[in-house]
């Protein structure tokens, strides 16, 4: 072959090794059988969560993975395939997904998450996870739980010393009660 062809499928090799590598997640799809008009509807809905979706020739697909070590990976690629690479751990296996819920033809094969190898049933698993901006809101929302609930005793306690029904009586007297107790205790030891 001519050197410079060669040297042009090195490059996409090398380009598509660091794709894979900056990516955080990466989805192997089977397409046969979807029409135009489903694949621009999906690109459209992968943009959306930014996604990049893209056709790779198996051959250059193989060797950028067997070069990064993803020997499973490269098994994987016979057929029509292509290649969701998200920034997002979990969005391309949120989309696609959901896509192939709706659509039969698009076969969820192998993808890499975090530099692990995962199967089908977990591309399925993560799929119902919420994307990065939600699992921070639910983080946030476990963290301001404790402070909240604080908040609310302290003001229904600040209210019922403004409606007068707050006794405080109570409370100062078991807290003597304790210390005489705890005196006692003491000489029912000895």
């Amino acid at each position: 072959m001519n050197q410079q062809i060669l040297a042009q499928k090195e490059a996409n090799v090398n380009a598509l090794a660091d794709k894979m590598k900056d990516a955080s997640s990466i989805v192997l799809v089977e397409y046969r059988g979807l029409t135009v008009a489903e694949i621009n509807e999906l690109r459209r809905d992968l943009r959306k969560e930014e996604v990049d979706f893209k056709v790779y020739k198996n051959a250059i697909a193989r060797r950028a993975s067997e070069k990064l070590g993803y020997d499973d990976f490269a098994k994987d690629l016979i057929g029509p395939n292509a290649l969701a690479f998200g920034k997002d751990p979990v969005a391309p296996a949120r989309v696609l997904a959901k896509f192939a819920k709706t659509h039969e033809a698009l076969v969820l094969k192998t993808g890499i998450v975090d530099g692990d190898m995962v199967d089908t049933d977990t591309i399925k698993k993560l799929s119902a996870l919420p994307n990065k901006e939600g699992m921070l809101a639910k983080f946030a929302s476990c963290l301001n739980a404790p402070l909240i609930k604080f908040a609310m005793t302290v003001k229904a306690v600040a209210e019922a010393k403004e409606n007068g029904t707050f006794e405080v009586k109570e409370v100062e007297a078991k807290e003597e009660a304790a210390p005489a107790q705890a005196e006692e205790a003491p000489e029912a030891a000895a």
